[in-house]
C-alpha cells in the first residue's frame, strides 16, 4: 500500500529568510497580556484602568495562556501603543490587525471598551482591524473576557499583530514571505532543482534598507520580478474554493441551537454574497432544510433561488450525516431515499455527492448503496484523523463488497481559513497523490456553523491577484469531481476524442476509521433504541403492506415516513454513537420513543386486522383461545414463543396446534405473566395458529442439583466459583466450545484519551481491574420450554445479574444481562476463549459481512484492535465454529482463538453520567458445525433480535376454515434476507420488495406465498428503473429492490 505523500522540508536558509521577513510585519503578543487576578463574572463590565495593576500572564509549555476548566472566567487586557518601526521596518500608515485564536466556551472582545466581536469554542478565531492607518504613538486598548470549556482547560492560543500594506505597489513583508513560501513549496515538490533560483533571488533582498520602506520595497519588487517566471507555471494550477459551514445537528449543544445556528449561518452567507458575488456555498443534511422550509419559509425560498442560480449547492445524498457502522442496511437505504427525494423535489435534482466529512468510518457495502441511490461520489475528510496509518489516497475508486465501485474523495480539512501556505501545502500533496492540478478548498467556520467570513473573502481576493499563488476561484464540488474523473474533449482532433484519465487506485475494503472505537459501545441506550426502532418499523411496514393488500386497512404512508425520519435524524454521527451532551439525549430519547410507539401501534393494528381474517379450524373445546403467531422473517422458524396472558382470565394453560398436537408449555412468572410455548414450523413471513386450553395449575419442575442447562443440542455447565461457563458441549459434533471458562467478565481502566466518549485507550489491556465477585448462583426456571439459571456479580459499586437461558430445541445459549453500573472510565468486556482457531473472524455489517484478520500483520490490520459489528461475529475453522449473537452491543475484538464483546464504557465527557445506572442487554453463544454460512448464523441472529409476534384472538371473531398456517411471502430457501416490503413512494398501486444476498453466494430468488406478485422490474433505492437484466438470479452480496404489483391469492 503506497504511503501518503509527505511534502519535502524546505531548505533551512529559505525558511530563515521567510521567518525574518515575517518578523518585519507580524508580532506575537501572547506574552504581553495583563491577566485579571480574579474571576470576571460580569462580561459586560469594562476593565477601566484596573488592568494596569494586573500581572502579566504566563505561558505554558505550548506557549498558550491557559486557565482551569469548568466554565471558569478569565480577563485579559493589553494596550497597544503603535511603535515607529518593527524590527527596523517602518509601520506608519499600515493597517493593523489583531489575529486571535482561543479555546473557550465564550469569548468577548472589546476595543477601547466597546464590544466588537463574540465567539465560542467553534467560532474560535478572528482578525480584528485595530486601525486602518498606524500613527506611531497612538494607542488602542483591547480587552478579552473568556470562559473555559466545562471539560477542558481554556487557552488563548494565538495573539498576533499583523501590519498590512493594502495599497501601493508592494505588499508588506509577511505577505511576500507567504508568496515565497507558496512558490518554494511547489518547487520543492515538483521541480526541486529550481529552488536554487529562488535562493539566489532571495539574496537580492536589501536588508540594509529595511528602515527605508521605499528602498526595501524596491528590493522586494526586484525579487518578485525575478521569480515571476514561475507565475504561469503556478497559475496552471487551480484551487477551487467552496464556502462551507460544517454544522453538527447536535453535539455540545442541543438540537434547537442547531436550528438557530443554521439560520444565522445561511443569512450570513446570503448577505456576504451580495458583496462577494463570486462566493459559492454548499451544505448537506436535507433534514435541516426541511426544518427551514417549515419554520423559516422566506429564508428557504431564497436558498432555493440561490440553488437555481448556481451559487448554492445541496451536497447531501443522505437525510443527515449519519453514523454508518451501527445502522442497519435498510436504515442507510432510507437515509438515501428520503435525502435524495427531498433534494429532487425541493432543489431540482438529486445530489451527486454523499457528503460525509465527519462520519466515524464507513462500512463495505456503501459503494453499492450509494450508487443505487444515484450518487457518483463519496466524500469525507475523517480518514485524515487516523491515529495509526495515514490514509494513502486522496482520489480513489472504492470497491464495495459486491464489486460495485464509486469514486472516493478525501476532502480537505473543514473549518478552515483562507490560509495561503496551508492551502498550497494541501494542494501540493493532493497533486502529488492524484496527479491533478485542480484541488478543492473549503473555507468557513465549522462544527457549529458559521461559514465564510468577510475577512476570508477579502484575503481570497488578495491572493487571487498574487502572481505567486495558483489560480483561485470559487465553484462547486460535483462539477470539480466530474472534471477530475471524466476526460476533457480535445477539439483539435478529428473527430474530437477524450483523453483517458489516469487510472484511480482501488480500495477494496471497508474504510475503517483508526479512531473513535468507543463509539460502538458508548451510550448503549441509543444503540438499543436504534435497533428496536429499526426492527419495529421493518415489521410495521411489512404487515401494514400485507393488510393493505388484503384490503383490511389503508397503508399508513405518512405515519411510517414520520417515524422513519425520527429514527434517521437520531442516527446522526454524534447522537447514535453517544458523543453528545446530556440535553441531546433527552430529546433523542423522546423521539426514539415516539418512533417506537408509532411503529408498535401500526404493527399491532395490522396484526390484529390480519389475525381476524385468518381462517380458523373448529376449536378443540369451547373455551379454547386461538392465538395467531406471526413470523416477520423470510424463513420458517421453530422456537419458543412468549404469549402474554394479561388479557386472559387465568394463567394456567396448555397449548396445542391445529392438528391437536400438544406443544411444550411453561408459565413464566413475572409481573405480567406469560406462557412460553415451543412451536415448530412457523412459515416464512406468515403465521401459524395454536390453541390455548385451560388447564390445572402445573407444579414447578424440580431443579437439578448441578448448575447444568441441557437440551437436545447443547449442554452448558456453569462454574459455581466464577459464574462463567465452565463447559458448553455442542452435541452434534461432540465438541467443547470453550478453552477454559466462557463468558469471562473482564474490566479495564479506560482513560487518558481526550475524546473520552469516542475513544478506547489503546493501552487499556495494560490496566486490568480486579476480578468480579460472585454473589450467587440460582435457578430461576427449569421447564419444558426454557431453563434459566441466574448468576449475580459485584464489581466496585456495581451489580451485574446474568440469566443463562436455554430454550427447547435451541442451538443457542442466551445471556440476558441486567446491570446497575456506577463505575467511571471503565470498559467492560465478555471474553470467549474458544477451542477453534482461525486466521480471520467474520462480522456482520450493513447488508453484508466482513472477514477481519485475527493475526494482523499489516499496520492497517493491527489498527483494527476494536471493530464494529451489527448482530453477530463468528470464528470458524471450516469444520466447526462459534458465533456470538448480540442485540445492540457492537464492539468486538478477536484473536485466533478468542472473541470478546464490549459491553459497557463509562466516559465522563461530554456526558458525565453516560451509561451509569440500570440497563439490560442480551447476547448469545451459538456453537455450530462447518462455517457461519452453512450454520445460518445470519438467520439465527435475526431470530434472536426479532421474536415471533403472538396475537391473542377473541373466539367471537373466528371465521371457520381449514387453513391453520400460511406464508404471505416466501422467497425460497436461500441466503436472501428480506429488508423491506413497503408501498412504493408516490404510488399506492405498487410495492417495493428489497433484500440482500447475505452469504457471499449466488442464489435464485423466488416469489411465492399467498400474495400473488408480478415483478414489474428492478429498481434502485430511489425506486426508479434499474438495470435491464432479470431479477431471479442474485449475485453474491447484491442488494435487490423489486417493484411489484400485488393481489391476494384467493
Amino acid at each position: 500500500m503506497p504511503p501518503a505523500t509527505v511534502l519535502p522540508v524546505l531548505p533551512p536558509q529559505i525558511l530563515a529568510i521567510l521567518d525574518r521577513l515575517r518578523h518585519l510585519s507580524q508580532l506575537d503578543v501572547r506574552s504581553t497580556w495583563h491577566r485579571c487576578p480574579e474571576a470576571v463574572d460580569d462580561l459586560n463590565v469594562s476593565f477601566g484602568n484596573a488592568w494596569k495593576t494586573w500581572p502579566l500572564a504566563t505561558l505554558n509549555d505550548r506557549h498558550h495562556i491557559a486557565w482551569p476548566k469548568g466554565k471558569v472566567s478569565l480577563g485579559l487586557h493589553q494596550r497597544f501603543t503603535w511603535p515607529t518601526e518593527l524590527n527596523g521596518y517602518p509601520l506608519h500608515g499600515l493597517t493593523a490587525r489583531l489575529a486571535l485564536r482561543w479555546w473557550a466556551d465564550q469569548a468577548d472582545i472589546f476595543v477601547n471598551g466597546e464590544p466588537v466581536q463574540t465567539g465560542d469554542i467553534f467560532d474560535c478565531w478572528t482578525r480584528i482591524v485595530l486601525t486602518d492607518r498606524v500613527v506611531p504613538g497612538e494607542s488602542v486598548d483591547v480587552s478579552l473576557k473568556l470562559l473555559s470549556p466545562g471539560h477542558d482547560e481554556g487557552a488563548l492560543v494565538q495573539a498576533e499583530l499583523v501590519f498590512e500594506a493594502l495599497a501601493g505597489d508592494c505588499p508588506e513583508p509577511s505577505f511576500v514571505a507567504d508568496e515565497l513560501a507558496v512558490l518554494a513549496t511547489y518547487l520543492a515538490q515538483f521541480d526541486g532543482e529550481k529552488l536554487d533560483i529562488l535562493t539566489q533571488a532571495l539574496g537580492e533582498i536589501d536588508w540594509d534598507g529595511v528602515g527605508d520602506r521605499d528602498r526595501f520595497h524596491i528590493s522586494l519588487l526586484r525579487v518578485r520580478d525575478t521569480l515571476k517566471q514561475f507565475s504561469p507555471w503556478l497559475k496552471q494550477r487551480t484551487l477551487h474554493c467552496l464556502g462551507h459551514a460544517h454544522l453538527d445537528l447536535a453535539w455540545l449543544w442541543p438540537v434547537p441551537e442547531t436550528w438557530e445556528a443554521a439560520e444565522n449561518t445561511f443569512r450570513s452567507v446570503l448577505a456576504l454574497q451580495q458583496d462577494f458575488p463570486e462566493l459559492t456555498f454548499s451544505h448537506s443534511s436535507p433534514a435541516l432544510f426541511a426544518w427551514l422550509e417549515q419554520h423559516r419559509p422566506e429564508l428557504f425560498a431564497t436558498i432555493q433561488q440561490e440553488v437555481k442560480a448556481g451559487r448554492w449547492a445541496i451536497d447531501a445524498g443522505l437525510w443527515v450525516e449519519p453514523d454508518l457502522n451501527l445502522p442497519g442496511g435498510e436504515a442507510i437505504a432510507r437515509q438515501i431515499l428520503y435525502g435524495q427525494r427531498y433534494c429532487a423535489e425541493k432543489f431540482g435534482g438529486v445530489s451527486a455527492v454523499a457528503w460525509l466529512p465527519d462520519t466515524f468510518g464507513f462500512s463495505w457495502q456503501l459503494p453499492q448503496l450509494l450508487t443505487q441511490g444515484g450518487i457518483r461520489y463519496f466524500a469525507t475528510q475523517k480518514l485524515r484523523w487516523n491515529d495509526t496509518n495515514p490514509f494513502p489516497h486522496d482520489l480513489f475508486s472504492w470497491q464495495g463488497l459486491d464489486g460495485t465501485e464509486i469514486t472516493g474523495v478525501t476532502l480537505p480539512p473543514i473549518g478552515t481559513d483562507i490560509a495561503p501556505v496551508d492551502m498550497a501545502q494541501y494542494a501540493c500533496q493532493w497533486e502529488a497523490n492524484t496527479g491533478f492540478v485542480d484541488a478543492l478548498w473549503l473555507p468557513g467556520v465549522g462544527d457549529h456553523g458559521g461559514g465564510p467570513t468577510r475577512d476570508m473573502l477579502h484575503k481570497a481576493q488578495r491572493w487571487a491577484s498574487s502572481p505567486f499563488f495558483p489560480t483561485l476561484t470559487f465553484g462547486h464540488a460535483a462539477p470539480l469531481f466530474d472534471q477530475l474523473t471524466h476526460p476533457p474533449i480535445h477539439p483539435s482532433t478529428h473527430p474530437p476524442v477524450p483523453s483517458p484519465p489516469p487510472p484511480l487506485p482501488t480500495w477494496n475494503d471497508e474504510l475503517y476509521l483508526e479512531l473513535h472505537r468507543g463509539c460502538y459501545t458508548t451510550h448503549g441506550d441509543q444503540k438499543q433504541y436504534n435497533r428496536r426502532c429499526e426492527d419495529i418499523l421493518f415489521q410495521a411496514e411489512l404487515f401494514a403492506s400485507i393488510a393493505a393488500i388484503y384490503g383490511l386497512q389503508p397503508y399508513p404512508q405518512t405515519e411510517l415516513e414520520t417515524a422513519w425520519k425520527l429514527v434517521l435524524f437520531n442516527q446522526f454521527h454524534d447522537i447514535l454513537p453517544g458523543s453528545s451532551i446530556p440535553e441531546v439525549f433527552e430529546q433523542a430519547n423522546a423521539e426514539w420513543q415516539a418512533a417506537l410507539e408509532m411503529g408498535d401501534r401500526l404493527l399491532q393494528t395490522s396484526l390484529q386486522a390480519l389475525a381476524v381474517r385468518c381462517p380458523l379450524p373448529a376449536p378443540p373445546q369451547p373455551d379454547a383461545v386461538p392465538v395467531a403467531l406471526f413470523n416477520p422473517l423470510n424463513w420458517e422458524r421453530s422456537e419458543v414463543v412468549n404469549v402474554s396472558l394479561s388479557s386472559l382470565p387465568q394463567t394456567s394453560w396448555q397449548a396445542q396446534d391445529a392438528e391437536g398436537q400438544t406443544l411444550p408449555t411453561q408459565l413464566e412468572q413475572t409481573d405480567s405473566p406469560s406462557l412460553l410455548v415451543y412451536v415448530p414450523a412457523i412459515p416464512s413471513v406468515g403465521y401459524r395458529l395454536i390453541w390455548l386450553i385451560p388447564a390445572e395449575a402445573a407444579l414447578p419442575s424440580p431443579t437439578p442439583a448441578e448448575w447444568v442447562l441441557e437440551n437436545a443440542y447443547l449442554r452448558a455447565t456453569i462454574d459455581p466459583a466464577t459464574g462463567g461457563i465452565a463447559s458448553l458441549i455442542h452435541k452434534a459434533t461432540g465438541t467443547e466450545t470453550f478453552q477454559g471458562c466462557g463468558n469471562q467478565l473482564q474490566a479495564f481502566k479506560d482513560e487518558g484519551q481526550y475524546w473520552d466518549a469516542w475513544n478506547i485507550a489503546p493501552d487499556y489491556q495494560d490496566h486490568p481491574l480486579d476480578a468480579f465477585v460472585l454473589e450467587s448462583v440460582s435457578w430461576i426456571e427449569y421447564g419444558l420450554a426454557r431453563q434459566t439459571l441466574r448468576v449475580v456479580h459485584h464489581f466496585g459499586q456495581s451489580t451485574i445479574a446474568q440469566d443463562y437461558r436455554l430454550e427447547a430445541n435451541s442451538s443457542i445459549l442466551a445471556v440476558h444481562t441486567e446491570v446497575d453500573w456506577h463505575e467511571t472510565q471503565v470498559v467492560l468486556k465478555a471474553a470467549f476463549p474458544l477451542t477453534v482457531s482461525a486466521a480471520e473472524a467474520t462480522y456482520e455489517i450493513p447488508f453484508g459481512a466482513i472477514a477481519r484478520s485475527t493475526t494482523p500483520t499489516t499496520p492497517q490490520d493491527q489498527a483494527k484492535w476494536e471493530v464494529p459489528a451489527l448482530r453477530w461475529a463468528d470464528l470458524s475453522d471450516g469444520d466447526r465454529g462459534i458465533s456470538i449473537l448480540t442485540d445492540y452491543k457492537h464492539g468486538f475484538d478477536a484473536t485466533p482463538n478468542q472473541l470478546r464483546l464490549t459491553l459497557l464504557k463509562a466516559p465522563v465527557w461530554p456526558d458525565p453520567g453516560c451509561d451509569r445506572g440500570c440497563q439490560t442487554f442480551s447476547y448469545a453463544i451459538y456453537p455450530h458445525a462447518r462455517g457461519w454460512q452453512q450454520a445460518k448464523t445470519v438467520q439465527a441472529a435475526h431470530n434472536f433480535n426479532l421474536p415471533i409476534r403472538p396475537c391473542v384472538l377473541p373466539s367471537s371473531v373466528m371465521s371457520i376454515g381449514a387453513q391453520s398456517s400460511a406464508s404471505f411471502l416466501n422467497l425460497g430457501d436461500t441466503g436472501f434476507v428480506l429488508s423491506a416490503f413497503k408501498q412504493a413512494e408516490g404510488s399506492a398501486e405498487q410495492y417495493i420488495l428489497r433484500g440482500y444476498e447475505s452469504s457471499g453466494l449466488e442464489t435464485t430468488l423466488k416469489l411465492q406465498g399467498s400474495i400473488s406478485m408480478e415483478v414489474t422490474g428492478r429498481v434502485n433505492l430511489l425506486e426508479e428503473p434499474y438495470e435491464a437484466k432479470g431479477w431471479h438470479e442474485v449475485e453474491p452480496w447484491q442488494i435487490v429492490s423489486l417493484a411489484v404489483s400485488v393481489s391476494p391469492a384467493l
